[in-house]
């Protein structure tokens, strides 16, 4: 095995330790040498891949969202129009709810401590940016395609993040409260209604 391999798979053992520790101990209560414990490796060798546990957490919240990236890009790819993707994309809020569950109290953990590291929040930030960037852009490509009203795309990609953000927040809290996978889709029908040009 190579060394840059060899290095991959210390990184990915890295990952899976932390990820075990965090959803078994919580953000804050879990150290540094508890995941080299369970990884295998030396704090040496943990510094080597990543300056601190806050730079584990932001990888492995980026690996998810990045997985998540895919799943809407194809949907979009894949729908004859952009009120089609948008639709099928609420039929994901259920995988997101599975992979999310049990893990609200370490993402409040780690956002309370991220709240006082400008660095670190701003990286946290980050994908709410990039989301609000994608669903702007597929506003504008229904409004090109004539399948949107000319609507103001930021303010719309906007409302569906803040939609999306607000039901998955309270599906995690409420997991029993609603059909959120139902809820999801009736609350993008709606938003579509006020959307989309009558044919």
């Amino acid at each position: 095995m190579s060394a840059q391999r060899r290095g991959e798979a210390t990184r990915e053992r890295i990952l899976q330790a932390a990820q075990g520790c965090f959803a078994r101990y919580g953000y804050d209560a879990t150290g540094v040498a508890e995941i080299c414990r369970q990884a295998g490796v030396t704090k040496g060798g943990f510094y080597h891949h990543f300056p601190s546990k806050q730079a584990v957490f932001l990888q492995l919240l980026e690996n998810w969202l990045a997985g998540l990236d895919a799943r809407l890009q194809a949907t979009w790819d894949q729908a004859a129009t952009v009120p089609e993707a948008l639709l099928q994309m609420t039929g994901m809020i259920r995988q997101v709810f599975q992979a999310a569950s049990g893990q609200l109290p370490i993402f409040l953990e780690f956002w309370t401590k991220a709240a006082h590291d400008p660095a670190v929040w701003q990286a946290t930030l980050a994908p709410y940016r990039r989301y609000r960037a994608f669903f702007a852009a597929m506003v504008e490509a229904g409004i090109a395609e004539g399948s949107l009203r000319p609507v103001d795309a930021e303010l719309a990609a906007q409302l569906i993040v803040s939609v999306a953000v607000g039901l998955v927040l309270q599906g995690l809290l409420d997991p029993h409260g609603a059909d959120w996978g139902q809820v999801a889709q009736g609350s993008m029908r709606m938003l579509l209604e006020n959307l989309k040009v009558e044919r």
